[in-house]
């Protein structure tokens, strides 16, 4: 007689049953065709989409930024937004990368605090402003992504043709973003300040833009292609400036948590590498840029791939030889670095009153590790040079347009033009660093006299004068000479009258100017 099968007998019976199964539909999936079909079943997407995660390492570097062309080096070595296997961070290094378009600042912001982005945009000229807001989560600054370079512009109305003649006028800005500084900077290359011009506060510079084209100001810092929209929008209305001349102004750099790059200092060093590879790559040739081009138009919505083609064109996607220079680690640069900008900008939003108490000094939140244990060589790896600028006949260069005029008292000993200790010291705090900012502007130095000796004799003398700061500038401060535009006024371009002592000292001046090509 047979027995009965126990409940317990039946549970194990079970067990086998399902343990086979499941032993030979695993063998299927993974060892067949029919296996890797089904697998591949479920909305099948192009490697270079899929966000499948390597075997193995499952992780994933999450990266923020915005619409932005500067980030170009890293999405194009990534072969697109979403982490794919076809990305040569995989490729080479072994891990996968994604990168996440938040525009709006807070909730970007709000992402990387609750690590769902480890990396996150932002620029070191505004980061002054937001970085006690982020001290309990320890931020450091990895590397430069890129200098703004006709990103960012200053768009005026009819009539107004210089930073002087924004005097008086309303001026619509994003306070406390990089559209700010710039004009924080531009107004000081005028000889200006905030208190000379009325701001009107935007949220942002597309509402800046819409302020402008609705003529309801008289100027508006704005972004890259809504300058052109502006243009558009009202008749006789200009560019003043952009960040084509204004060139060391705003740069994007990347954050990261300090225990997260500790923790993660290989892999870091090595997405690094590979993002310095890619902005080389594009930088050296137009068909890796178009191809950069069309990997950000396909996640730009709205945009094509002409216009963010263009986009990258209004950056200088930085190398790791730009990076050595912006992080200090090349003692014979003598240009804008991460600490000089940083530390620049924390002072000037404390004087306006945007920063209460003192902000962490620049060594406390720069991490060059990642830069310093790189090595890339090549041409295409350098540092970007000097630009170089056409000499012209005096008569262009007394006629070129000024876009700033900034006077700067420099006292000379009767009848010399050699520059004293008190001189060069002057030039340096009242002019070097605007200079730096402008790199890629020319510089005109106008030398003036009072009244007193003859004209011809002043107006040699003053020449020689505007030479010697030229000189100094070369000399000192590794500025190309081609750059600059000497002329002596003598006597023939006074601001006060000359029938006192104080008149006569004004007009005892160098004036700097930053002109148009």
């Amino acid at each position: 007689m047979a027995r009965r099968l126990t409940t317990f007998s039946k549970f194990l019976i079970t067990l086998v049953i399902v343990g086979a199964i499941a032993f030979v539909g695993k063998y299927i999936l993974d060892n067949t065709e029919l296996g890797k079909s089904l697998l591949n079943q479920d909305g099948k997407t192009s490697s270079k989409t899929s966000s499948s995660k390597p075997k193995a390492d499952g992780d994933v570097i999450s990266i923020g930024v915005v619409t932005w062309g500067g980030y170009a080096g890293g999405q194009y070595f990534n072969e697109g937004f979403a982490a794919n296997t076809e990305s040569r961070f995989y490729k080479d290094y072994g891990f996968q990368v994604e990168f996440k378009v938040l525009d709006d600042f807070d909730a970007s912001r709000a992402a990387w605090k609750r690590d769902e982005v480890q990396l996150l945009w932002c620029t070191i000229d505004a980061f002054p402003t937001e970085v006690n807001g982020l001290k309990d989560f320890d931020p450091v600054v990895v590397w430069q992504a890129d200098w703004s370079r006709g990103g960012d512009a200053i768009v005026s109305r009819r009539g107004i043709n210089s930073v002087s003649d924004l005097k008086g006028k309303k001026i619509a800005v994003a306070e406390l973003t990089p559209s700010h500084s710039f004009l924080l900077w531009l107004l000081e290359a005028g000889g200006l300040s905030v208190n000379d011009v009325e701001i009107i506060p935007q949220s942002n510079a597309i509402d800046a833009a819409e302020v402008f084209k609705a003529q309801r100001v008289d100027a508006a810092v704005v972004w890259s292609p809504d300058d052109e929209a502006c243009l558009r929008a009202v008749p006789g209305s200009r560019v003043l400036e952009s960040t084509r001349s204004a060139s060391n102004i705003i740069a994007d750099v990347f954050i990261a948590k300090r225990e997260f790059v500790d923790a993660n200092k290989d892999r870091m060093q090595q997405l690094y590498e590979g993002w310095m590879k890619g902005a080389a790559e594009i930088n050296a040739s137009d068909a890796n840029k178009r191809k950069a081009a069309r990997i950000l138009s396909e996640n730009f919505p709205g945009f094509s791939e002409e216009d963010t083609y263009n986009a990258i064109n209004n950056v200088r996607l930085t190398t790791h030889g730009d990076n050595l220079n912006f992080f200090g680690l090349n003692p014979d640069y003598q240009g804008v670095t991460g600490n000089s900008l940083y530390t620049r900008m924390a002072n000037v939003y404390r004087d306006l009153g945007f920063i209460n108490g003192s902000v962490p000094n620049w060594r406390l939140i720069a991490y060059p590790d990642l830069v310093a244990s790189t090595s890339l060589t090549g041409p295409e790896n350098l540092a970007e040079a000097a630009k170089e600028f056409e000499q012209l006949p005096e008569t262009e260069a007394r006629e070129k347009e000024a876009v700033a005029s900034k006077q700067v008292s420099i006292n000379f000993r009767t009848g010399e033009y050699q520059l004293d200790e008190n001189a060069k010291y002057i030039i340096d705090k009242e002019f070097v660093e605007i200079a730096k900012a402008f790199s890629n502007a020319r510089i005109r130095i106008e030398g003036n006299t009072d009244n007193v000796g003859s004209r011809s004799s002043n107006v040699a003398l003053s020449k020689k004068r505007a030479e010697s700061v030229k000189d100094y500038l070369v000399s000192v401060h590794k500025m190309p000479a081609s750059r600059f535009i000497v002329i002596g006024n003598g006597p023939d371009k006074p601001v006060a009258g000359n029938d006192t002592e104080d008149g006569r000292a004004r007009n005892r001046r160098t004036d700097f100017e930053i002109v148009r090509e």
